[in-house]
């Protein structure tokens, strides 16, 4: 019950930031279809360094992916942030190079971002 509130405040924020599907909000749906728009591989590579780098708690990702979809997010994006978020973020990269290295957590963060990157690909074409 303690995390309720802050999950309800993440939700507003985004909704505010991301509009809902077929309402602009404060982020303009050009920028959002410029960059991560139908099914190209810089789409689906920018939806992938995006999730990694962003920190999303349990169950956040699922409204933020809503309003980038409606704001003309490609499906194969939607997909690589989805994969790429909750397998990184910054917090968990700076813990992964404490414990195991910075060539380790290079592989580790760049074979994430990739994979993820193809499987957007790939499930862009599917859909």
């Amino acid at each position: 019950m303690q995390i309720l509130p802050l999950l309800f405040g993440g939700v507003l924020v985004s909704g505010f930031l991301l509009g809902r599907p077929g309402h602009e909000a404060l982020i303009p749906n050009e920028w959002i279809a410029g960059l991560v728009g139908g099914n190209s591989l810089f789409a689906n590579f920018i939806a992938a360094i995006s999730g990694a780098l962003m920190y999303f708690a349990t169950l956040t990702e699922v409204p933020i992916i809503q309003g980038l979809l409606g704001s003309g997010m490609g499906q194969g994006p939607a997909l690589a942030l989805l994969l790429a978020g909750p397998s990184l973020s910054l917090p968990s990269m700076l813990v992964i190079g404490g414990e195991l290295g910075f060539k380790k957590t290079a592989v580790y963060i760049g074979l994430v971002v990739v994979l993820s990157t193809i499987a957007g690909m790939v499930f862009g074409m599917i859909v």
